[in-house]
């Protein structure tokens, strides 16, 4: 669902429960962020979240672990800990089973490496298959990592490369080369724990996190920006970006929600009138399992890219933030 029907469709939950009303739900309702957090006490809070989708790729294994590192990264974009999941699924009644069992198979596993455990589910049937997870995870009241925090001056950091969509959708069409989704795969698989880790050891410095999915770099770029009531400003010769995502964005292998993420958040967005059309396409792409976005102080910046590299982790500056119109992206 694009961000304009999602915003609609939840307008009429807006006066149904007062924020005030549920002071231990410190993330859900006012602010919204990538997940919900509920404290517990003052060491402990639950925070939780779900999320699904059809199949990106073909293989049902390879499909589930990318649907269960998806659901995974909005728990890892709180600076929280995974404890368990239980799956979501729908199914088709006329395919094998054994594709079910292999989807919960590759999600399974995705769970286990996070040190988790599915301990339930939820199946229904439906014309195409569906799959994901939702998960709680755990973290300390006063360590939640927000998208809402970001200071002009911050600079903004990048943990993974940008174009999976379009990879996908080449993909889908049999234009995407085997090494290129190689690579594609291997990103949406690859769990954010590590970085996330990173960040909570970095915390105060770390000001804001979220994670990039479906509303694309602006789109979550934008939230954060809105929340902290700054502007982003996003250099373009310093995005990471998955290889073949260029010449497949200019070949049309756009998807219809990178188009409305485009036409959605265009008032927000400052851009050069030469923009390529395939940088534009790369900007508003939606991303599953995409990188973990950071507004980080500047003082903060470069000892946590060393730990990165330390960890063997992957982080890219990718911009800052600046004193804007709250919700401003910056394209240069």
């Amino acid at each position: 669902m694009g961000p304009q029907a999602l915003a609609q469709v939840l307008r009429p939950l807006a006066d149904l429960f007062d924020a005030a009303a549920y002071p231990d739900l410190l993330r859900g309702l006012s602010p919204p962020d990538d997940a919900l957090v509920w404290r517990l006490d003052d060491e402990r809070a639950l925070v939780h979240t779900a999320d699904f989708f059809p199949p990106v790729v073909d293989d049902p294994y390879t499909f589930g672990a990318i649907a269960a590192a998806n659901a995974l990264s909005d728990v890892y974009a709180m600076g929280a800990t995974p404890l368990f999941a239980i799956n979501l699924a729908s199914f088709p009644d006329d395919l094998d089973p054994e594709i079910l069992a292999e989807i919960l198979r590759g999600g399974g596993e995705k769970v286990r490496e996070a040190g988790a455990v599915i301990a339930g589910g939820h199946t229904t049937t439906d014309r195409e298959p569906k799959y994901g997870l939702a998960v709680t995870g755990i973290v300390h009241p006063d360590r939640v990592l927000s998208k809402s925090g970001a200071r002009p001056g911050d600079i903004l950091l990048l943990t993974k490369p940008l174009g999976t969509g379009i990879i996908t959708t080449a993909g889908k069409r049999e234009r995407a080369s085997d090494e290129e989704m190689a690579a594609a795969v291997a990103s949406m698989t690859r769990l954010s724990a590590a970085s996330s880790k990173l960040f909570v050891e970095a915390h105060p410095r770390v000001h804001a996190l979220t994670d990039v999915t479906g509303f694309s770099l602006v789109g979550h770029g934008h939230e954060m920006a809105h929340l902290s009531g700054v502007a982003l400003r996003f250099r373009l010769d310093a995005l990471p970006v998955l290889p073949g995502v260029r010449a497949h964005a200019e070949a049309g292998a756009v998807t219809g929600g990178g188009r409305r993420n485009e036409e959605y958040y265009a008032p927000f967005v400052e851009r050069p009138r030469d923009l390529p059309s395939w940088q534009s396409a790369l900007l508003h792409d939606p991303q599953t399992s995409g990188p973990l976005l950071a507004a980080v102080a500047p003082e903060g910046a470069d000892p946590l890219l060393a730990a990165f590299r330390a960890a063997g982790e992957t982080a890219w500056v990718v911009g800052e933030v600046i004193a804007g119109p709250a919700g401003g992206i910056e394209v240069v």
